[in-house]
């Protein structure tokens, strides 16, 4: 491998620990605070959920029956028949790029490789891509055309990583019924480059039941997830680079992440202004970069930058998910801002590459918050404490869930000597009583004006207390509101 990393871009970071933890934010994914998130390809087309390249080949899994039931067993039809199915026929980057512009979106993240082991881009090392096969498009560069042309930064996420343990269960078989111990189409030497050489990571699943290394330590995939990772930082020079996991093999990612930090300074006058995230908790890890918590939050304001992921839905396309509501989705970008994290939020795309009406209602209620709104997200840093009331997100990936809020209920930012001071909840009694400005805090309020409302408000300062009278005229949207304190 060393004659490989000898080809990573010269600059001011090396691909060690010490060196890339010199990492600086850019100040452009500090202001920005939402996103959003293309999490679409090939996995999109039977539309039914996450995973699904994995779980066709798990005997008894819903996804391996209706995949039987549908294409066919997958000892006949497999993945490799899925991907040339994608078409993404209706595929509008630019329409779609416009649409999360307006809904407030300061960055655009595009799925590059999930696990899948499908690249969506005209991949130099990799035949198994949407320009060779399947919608026969460049998939990333389309996007990252659209997002330029508008001045978004413009990210790619890649979750190649993993693929080469995640795939093991393609080497197996049926264990009962028709198809018993007819192998499926992974064992199949003629799609070995698609399926991966695997079969000791398959050997491992089978038995201990689940994915033993999520990144295999076979030197070989590292070799490969390398060149194919660097290629799509060459091609595309992103501003952001997710990775599903931790830094992946050691001094091999270390040596991507040095390769994104060093293209972008070549671009930017000797300064980074890329963004890499992980999802390592480990401090001496997420320096790096960015900390990212897959569908969580952080429960206080942390001392660095991060972001949360997370979804309207399911990952990819799927008719039985159940979407957040915009106010769900509101809320927590109101939460996580007051934290000091950005929200990265997916939007998920049907195969042929719309959106459906929940998804463009969901954008077009965003749309008209932020409108309203935006001036206590954009740009502003965590206040002394995140908020106030009883209500309060739980840490960690992985466990969110719908919040029941109240009236008492706060989230504050401040930026420009303000602090911003969202209440939760419509209060019942038309009055907001917050009880971390009252004169004893130190703090004394001159003026206090409610976002999309343009009269004075009535309020008073007491010692333990501010209490702010909402407007006759005011009534609720259901989402929350924004006071704008000086």
């Amino acid at each position: 491998m060393d004659e490989y990393f000898k080809t990573i871009q010269k600059g001011p970071f090396e691909a060690t620990w010490e060196s890339l933890r010199q990492f600086k934010c850019p100040q452009w994914f500090l202001d920005a605070k939402f996103g959003i998130w293309a999490h679409w390809g090939p996995q999109s087309v039977p539309m039914y959920g996450d995973w699904y390249a994995r779980n066709i080949y798990r005997e008894g899994e819903p996804q391996y029956y209706y995949h039987w039931r549908k294409y066919g067993h997958p000892s006949k039809v497999g993945y490799k028949d899925i991907v040339q199915m994608w078409k993404a026929e209706r595929f509008n980057p630019e329409e779609l790029i416009d649409l999360y512009i307006k809904a407030g979106a300061k960055y655009f993240i595009a799925q590059a490789v999930h696990h899948d082991n499908f690249d969506n881009w005209n991949s130099r090392y990799h035949r198994w891509n949407a320009v060779n096969m399947g919608p026969k498009k460049d998939i990333v560069g389309m996007w990252c055309r659209a997002a330029r042309e508008r001045g978004l930064p413009f990210g790619v996420s890649e979750h190649l990583g993993a693929s080469f343990s995640w795939f093991a269960p393609s080497k197996g078989h049926d264990t009962k019924g028709p198809y018993k111990d007819v192998p499926y189409d992974g064992n199949d030497p003629a799609y070995e480059d698609f399926y991966h050489p695997n079969r000791d990571e398959y050997e491992l699943e089978k038995q201990y039941g689940k994915i033993v290394n999520w990144y295999s330590p076979n030197p070989q995939w590292h070799m490969k997830w390398f060149l194919r990772i660097k290629d799509l930082i060459d091609q595309y020079e992103p501003d952001f680079l997710y990775s599903d996991g931790g830094v992946p093999f050691g001094e091999t990612g270390l040596s991507i992440v040095a390769h994104l930090y060093n293209t972008s300074a070549k671009n930017h006058g000797g300064i980074n202004q890329a963004v890499y995230t992980q999802k390592d908790t480990n401090p001496e890890v997420y320096k790096i970069g960015v900390l990212d918590i897959e569908r969580g939050s952080a429960e206080d304001i942390l001392s660095h930058p991060w972001q949360t992921d997370t979804c309207v839905g399911g990952w990819f396309y799927d008719v039985r998910a159940v979407y957040k509501t915009p106010q769900q989705v509101i809320e927590m970008l109101i939460d996580i801002v007051s934290k000091g994290g950005n929200l990265l939020l997916n939007i998920p795309q049907k195969p042929d590459g719309t959106l459906d009406d929940e998804c463009l209602y969901i954008l077009d209620e965003i749309a008209k918050w932020m409108k309203v709104n935006g001036e206590g997200i954009y740009a502003t840093r965590p206040w002394i404490r995140y908020g106030e009331g009883l209500t309060k997100a739980q840490g960690g990936a992985f466990q969110e869930k719908k919040l029941e809020w109240t009236q008492e209920d706060f989230r504050f930012t401040q930026k420009d000597g303000k602090i911003f001071a969202f209440q939760m909840k419509y209060p019942e009694d038309n009055r907001a009583i917050i009880k971390s400005l009252g004169l004893s805090s130190g703090i004394f309020v001159k003026k206090i004006k409610l976002l999309g409302f343009e009269g004075e408000l009535e309020f008073e300062q007491l010692e333990n207390a501010l209490v702010i009278k909402l407007p006759e005229k005011c009534y609720s949207t259901g989402y929350p509101h924004c006071f704008c304190i000086k």
